[in-house]
């Protein structure tokens, strides 16, 4: 092999391992907006995000699980998380959508009301829940920090426990 060949060669692995080093740094989030902060969720969690349609309501639950609805033959719950959050109910409008998310065998529907953007994040730019959400219990996973803006990065097993 050439001289010439091998220091390709090198290069291209140099940069590969450079880039996979790089990847392995970097949190994708899908955000979404309920009441006037900015949340996210880790982007694997989503299996679907849509546009509000008909649901059941279901007696006897807590006012934040506004119902269930079927997708493609699955009765999935739908959870309000601005009821959730302890936030006054607001009409549903142009911008709401459902935000469907899985973890392991747990799934449910969440009602947000605006999606933002898909999130790339530096983990260096994540810091730890606050103090006040410390503990097992909450559902803040961290706190990414971008130029302009700080996000909630929300815990996919916490908002899918079902305490109801």
């Amino acid at each position: 092999m050439s001289d010439k060949l091998k220091q390709v060669i090198n290069k291209q692995r140099k940069h590969e391992e450079d880039s996979s080093k790089h990847s392995e740094d970097i949190v994708q989030l899908v955000g979404f907006v309920i009441g006037d902060e900015e949340y996210a969720v880790p982007i694997l969690a989503i299996q679907e995000i849509i546009k509000p349609f008909p649901w059941t309501r279901v007696p006897q639950v807590p006012k934040y699980v506004v119902g269930v609805f079927n997708m493609r033959g699955a009765v999935i719950p739908l959870i309000d998380l601005r009821l959730k959050f302890g936030l006054s109910p607001k009409k549903h409008n142009e911008e709401t959508r459902f935000i469907v998310m899985r973890h392991g065998d747990d799934i449910a529907g969440f009602v947000i009301d605006r999606l933002t953007m898909a999130i790339r994040i530096n983990k260096s730019k994540i810091g730890p829940a606050p103090e006040t959400a410390n503990g097992d219990d909450t559902a803040i996973d961290g706190v990414g920090k971008q130029e302009d803006r700080i996000i909630t990065i929300l815990k996919v097993n916490k908002l899918l426990e079902r305490d109801f």
